[in-house]
């Protein structure tokens, strides 16, 4: 259920103009149907939470856990919780696993993409 809250949405463009370097380092690979032929979208709304990256065919939540999650553990599992009972997956990804070895970040990605797409055919 997507949020009414216009300055949630300002918020995101914002988030979506000033990425992190990880955040840019994954929207790379993800943008223009990059991954699997599957659409993403950057800094979506849901409730009163942005998630960094969606893909609304999968019901997929991707997020990158910078430092900006540190001490942050219940907010997180708030968050995790209200997005699961939407129906939607998440998968958190460590920022420095992006930033230093994004084959791994990419492999779990494309394994869970490849799950979903199998389930699709069915």
């Amino acid at each position: 259920m997507k949020s009414d809250n216009k300055s949630l949405h300002v918020l995101a463009q914002n988030l979506r103009n000033n990425s992190t370097l990880a955040e840019s380092v994954l929207w790379k690979h993800l943008r223009n149907k990059q991954a699997q032929g599957f659409r993403f979208r950057r800094q979506t709304v849901f409730g009163k939470y942005i998630v960094d990256f969606y893909c609304p065919r999968l019901k997929l939540v991707i997020e990158i856990d910078g430092s900006s999650h540190n001490d942050k553990y219940e907010y997180d599992r708030e968050r995790d919780e209200y997005l699961q009972s939407l129906g939607l997956t998440v998968l958190h990804l460590d920022n420095s696993e992006i930033l230093h070895h994004i084959s791994a970040g990419l492999f779990a990605i494309d394994t869970f993409m490849q799950h979903q797409k199998n389930i699709l055919k069915k």
